[in-house]
């Protein structure tokens, strides 16, 4: 089995997260008010369970599944009570069924995405955990 492309080390993860740290600093400052969510978890189950349930959809939608694109997200504010961030992946292809495909990986806009993961313990806890 070959390695995927992207593998990066644990070095390397730690500045990703830590040059992070200066923006979820500004948004626990500044909107959230409390120390915000700092990672999203997913169990391999369930994410096993999502590519194929969303491979099976993107084919009925007259698509070819090509991976998923992650995105950052927030829950909204409910009674003042600003949310907490998350992240949520959706399922994308770069072409429908049968036409040739341009390179470009586009959402599939009616697909539906994964969401509800398990927050870091505590939410503003960082890499590693």
């Amino acid at each position: 089995m070959s390695n995927p492309k992207g593998l990066i080390t644990p070095e390397e993860a730690k500045k990703l997260n830590d040059a992070f740290t200066l923006r979820c600093d500004l948004v626990s400052k500044d909107i959230t008010k409390r120390p915000d969510n700092r990672s999203t978890w997913f169990s391999l189950d369930e994410i096993k369970k999502y590519l194929a349930y969303a491979e099976a959809q993107a084919k009925e939608l007259g698509y070819e599944m090509d991976g998923i694109r992650i995105y950052c997200g927030a829950y909204p504010t409910v009674d003042g009570q600003v949310g907490y961030s998350t992240a949520f992946m959706v399922p994308t292809a770069s072409n429908a069924n049968g036409e040739e495909g341009n390179s470009l990986s586009h959402d599939i806009k009616d697909a539906r995405g994964l969401n509800m993961g398990g927050q870091g313990d505590p939410p503003s806890a960082s890499y590693p955990q």
